[in-house]
């Protein structure tokens, strides 16, 4: 269910703070019709902020910001595995957890995070340049190098700097639902989520030109999902065996192509029940499942509920 207010959101922004990192949250969540959220760009205190890559950044709000926000991004900075960020920037990280925000690290701001102690014990990504120097200066952390992003509830972390926007389209998703992050991908030019377009694994040993003919089976199968999709058909659009297709497309997306079609089917299944008023049977047939029942049953293994109950929660209210 879209939120009744406003999101508020905190880009804080450190020394040495990576362009991309910064501006990937500041533009997902800039205020619009379809977005419901506030953004507020901050530093340890108020005034010009020197960056990296030539730019730097005169931001208008301090540390008083994250006591004001919902979630607070943490963009990734320069030497993270040298210095930890100032006590009072990891004092005001604490608090702003505390008091219930979530905390959203882009690259290296895991190490800001990392330094909260709040990523003791949890699973975390970051840069892979930097993932052996996160395990070894925060041993407790579960260091996760193949992943674009990592979900522990109230912290978030994420690879890469383009990761951010997957890490933003993972937020948007559980906030405001499947149509609202899709939208949000289409204004971006960007790859829609990709636990149902693409798995969030991070592609390893894939010949690139394989990877690119993949790349466009998975958006001719998107068109037609409401068509018979077989490992075959696939296969042959791909213009490889079904043997190697199979193996090749479990590396490049962390699932088997049927695994994929079925999710792929489930999720487009999502935004039709969030946008339209079609019957859970009509929707079945949509998505190539044939029959609510059929429906109802993957629905259920793969997203824990049911199809009228996922629906209710985004027409509660309206």
């Amino acid at each position: 269910m879209p939120p009744t207010r406003l999101n508020r959101v905190a880009v804080l922004v450190l020394e040495g703070a990576k362009p991309l990192d910064v501006g990937i949250p500041a533009q997902v969540f800039t205020r619009r019709a379809s977005m419901p959220y506030e953004v507020r760009v901050c530093g340890a205190a108020p005034g010009l902020v020197a960056g990296g890559d030539g730019l730097a950044y005169h931001v208008a709000d301090g540390l008083d910001a994250l006591a004001w926000a919902d979630i607070v991004f943490v963009p990734g900075y320069r030497f993270p595995d040298r210095e930890d960020p100032p006590q009072a920037v990891v004092d005001a990280l604490i608090a702003a957890h505390e008091r219930g925000a979530r905390l959203a690290a882009i690259s290296t701001g895991a190490f800001a995070l990392a330094a909260t102690g709040l990523l003791d014990g949890r699973r975390a990504t970051t840069h892979w340049h930097y993932t052996r120097a996160l395990a070894e200066k925060h041993p407790l952390v579960q260091v996760d190098e193949n992943v674009l992003f990592v979900d522990e509830g109230s912290v978030l972390t994420s690879a890469g700097a383009a990761s951010g926007i997957d890490l933003c389209l993972h937020i948007l998703r559980a906030d405001l639902g499947v149509a609202a992050s899709n939208h949000a991908a289409r204004r971006l030019v960007a790859a829609p989520y990709r636990s149902g377009g693409q798995a969030q694994y991070v592609p390893r040993s894939v010949p690139e030109p394989l990877g690119e003919r993949f790349a466009a089976t998975r958006e001719w199968a998107l068109h037609r999902l409401d068509e018979p999709l077989s490992l075959e058909a696939l296969a042959e659009h791909a213009a490889v065996s079904p043997r190697t297709f199979s193996r090749r497309f479990a590396e490049d997306t962390g699932y088997t192509p049927m695994q994929w079609v079925m999710r792929a089917r489930i999720d487009l299944a999502r935004e039709l029940l969030e946008r339209s008023q079609r019957s859970v049977e009509q929707i079945a047939g949509d998505v190539g499942l044939g029959t609510g029942a059929n429906l109802r049953m993957h629905f259920q293994r793969i997203l824990g509920t049911t199809p009228s109950e996922y629906r209710r929660t985004f027409t509660k209210g309206e």
